[in-house]
């Protein structure tokens, strides 16, 4: 398996414990994080990010998916080594499923095909299966079972087709019609019973669920959902659930900063005295030159207690605050610095003053930002609903499968970017909502919401607000238009809405938008983004001016969310044509978006944020 290699981004991602992942010669599942090789002296990275990791150990430990009192760090995936002297740390993965599909015993039906388990094949290759015919290839059956909680496992064929009464006769796969269609294939046992793939879709078919957990190979007890039925290679086998920061300025003194460069070492010490044996370590050694155990122990209690207040405000309103504060400069310019921002003159980006900027307050170059994600989770057949109405972000989905058991760490990566923060003017935003017109646009987006919440049992949480679809339709619009303009991909672009519960004592609206690019393992990017910064007016003006007519109308601008009950009462005009990009730039997959909340369209208008 050592030729077989992941990109850490894809492992806190889509290939992370539990995922199925199709090798050249057979299906696997990755396993837990117990089971990963991180032995080595540099088998992975410390990610130094304790306002994150303190965060996620609280929401996780409430949620019941960490174990109390249990400490939560962050490190990096196993990382790869050129040395082929030594075995290279690893992801270790497990044969999943264990029925396979083999040629027919004859020729007269090619259309059948015997289905064998992993048991039964040659133990010399576990690749082909014998019989009186010869030696036949194998391929892993392409259907299992699971629940959205996780659990996966393979169908009981046997207790499907005889309904819980036992047959030793063998089974074989059959494609009865010309079509892919669940209808046109059945599984047969030699006894001449039989069901087609459309019956097991039926609620209940497949039976209860059993919390198996096959990348961790034990139980997990209190499952009652039922059983579903599962294409190994669908998307939907796997949504993984990543918290996602960016990075704070860390502070001002000398000893501050080498404290919190190794306080993934020594964050565990009790005592001053414990700090002399843990100088043992090169890195402790010489960091920590010159100081002494009594001050690095406070310097690290205090970072502790500042890590403490931190975690206890959402990651999102602590960035926002920092970014809207209207500080000219934010952290510092130099190699190490985790955020260098800089709160631009208004003579720079409106010089002329124009109407269509009056809506943004500040707008704030990032020239250097550092994000840090981290997986923590996942579900199958659909994301998990968000528990609350706060904002979403890092652990408040509601369920979610573990990674692992003992672990104390979870997966993350760094990556490093840069970006512009656009901050949205409070009054501006109060007289928008306000209007006769946004309030009857908004309520018919509710309805839409409304139908999709009862349709489907999940809560929006703040994403289906006013502000936060005005905010997601700009950062769209801007996204599209500022890849043309500064030469970025659209894919490499992403974005992070602010939509800012009201301050306390305040009823005004507080939003803003993050458009940045980050890239693993690159020490920040070429600066296309923040040069943006010097002809933002025009480049405003041709996005909006794009909204205006989309290629899709009249139906795009006619579409009414109220009638619908599916992802696409979360839209109102938008489409692939306008305002929809790569999913992997967006944060809320390409939904609650609404053209008519920024210009006037063919079908709306007085709705627009910048239509007046």
């Amino acid at each position: 398996m050592a030729q077989d290699v992941l990109r850490v981004s894809q492992v806190v991602g889509v290939f992370g414990p539990g995922a199925m992942v199709d090798l050249p010669e057979r299906s696997v599942i990755v396993a837990g994080l117990d089971d990963w090789n991180m032995r080595g002296p540099a088998a992975f990275k410390p990610i130094n990010e304790p306002r994150l990791a303190e965060y996620l150990r609280e929401r996780l430990t409430l949620d019941r998916r960490w174990p109390e009192n249990r400490a939560l760090a962050l490190r990096t995936p196993p990382l790869g080594s050129n040395d082929l002297r030594q075995a290279s740390p690893s992801m270790q993965v497990r044969v999943f499923p264990s029925w396979f599909t083999a040629e027919a015993p004859t020729l007269t039906d090619p259309r059948r095909r015997r289905m064998v388990r992993w048991s039964e094949l040659d133990p010399t290759r576990r690749r082909d299966w014998i019989d009186e015919g010869g030696r036949r290839p194998v391929t892993p059956i392409r259907f299992v079972c699971g629940c959205q909680n996780g659990h996966l496992q393979d169908i009981d064929w046997k207790w499907v087709i005889h309904n819980g009464a036992t047959c030793q006769e063998p089974m074989w796969i059959e494609d009865i019609g010309t079509s892919a269609e669940p209808r046109d294939t059945r599984v047969r046992c030699g006894c001449s019973k039989f069901i087609s793939l459309d019956e097991l879709f039926i609620k209940g078919r497949l039976g209860k669920c059993m919390g198996e957990r096959p990348w961790i190979g034990d139980r997990e007890a209190g499952c009652t959902d039922s059983l579903r039925l599962l294409t190994r290679s669908a998307t939907n086998t796997y949504f993984p659930q990543v918290a996602s920061v960016i990075s704070l300025p860390i502070a001002e003194d000398e000893l501050t900063k080498h404290v919190s460069e190794i306080q993934h070492l020594i964050g565990g010490v009790t005592e001053a005295s414990q700090i002399e044996t843990l100088r043992l370590v090169p890195q402790v050694a010489s960091t920590l030159k010159g100081y002494s155990n009594t001050d690095v122990f406070e310097r690290l209690k205090q970072l502790r207690e500042a890590t403490t207040v931190a975690a206890a405000k959402d990651p999102r309103v602590a960035e926002f605050e920092l970014l809207a504060s209207g500080k000219k400069v934010i952290g510092e310019a130099t190699a190490e610095s985790r955020l260098h921002a800089e709160t631009l003159d208004r003579d720079v980006w409106d010089p002329h003053r124009n109407p269509i900027c009056s809506g943004i307050a500040s707008l704030v170059a990032v020239h250097r930002l550092r994000e840090v994600s981290c997986l923590y989770g996942f579900t199958r057949f659909e994301p998990a609903p968000m528990a609350d109405d706060g904002l979403e972000d890092i652990g408040l989905a509601i369920r979610g499968a573990w990674l692992g058991v003992h672990n104390d760490w979870l997966p993350a990566i760094e990556q490093f970017g840069e970006g512009l923060f656009i901050h949205l003017n409070s009054d501006s935003l109060a007289a928008w909502l306000a209007r006769s017109e946004t309030v009857k646009r908004l309520t018919g987006l509710r309805r839409g919401a409304e139908n999709w919440m009862r349709e489907t049992g999940q809560r929006l949480a703040g994403r289906g607000s006013g502000p936060y679809m005005l905010a997601h339709g700009i950062s769209h619009a801007l996204m599209t238009e500022i890849s043309l303009d500064c030469g970025y991909p659209a894919s490499a672009l992403r974005e992070r809405i602010y939509a800012m519960p009201p301050v306390a004592g305040s009823d005004k609206v507080q939003c803003g938008v993050l458009i940045y690019t980050a890239t693993a393992g690159t020490q920040g990017t070429l600066g296309g983004i923040v040069e943006v910064a010097s002809r933002f007016f025009s480049v405003l003006e041709t996005a909006l001016e794009h909204l205006h007519i989309c290629s899709g109308d009249p139906i795009c601008a006619d579409h009414d969310p109220s009638t619908r009950s599916d992802d696409r009462a979360l839209h109102g005009a938008a489409c692939h044509g306008c305002l929809l990009v790569a999913e992997t730039s967006c944060e809320a997959r390409n939904l609650h978006l609404d053209r008519a909340l920024l210009v006037n369209t063919m079908a709306c208008i007085g709705a627009g944020f910048f239509g007046q």
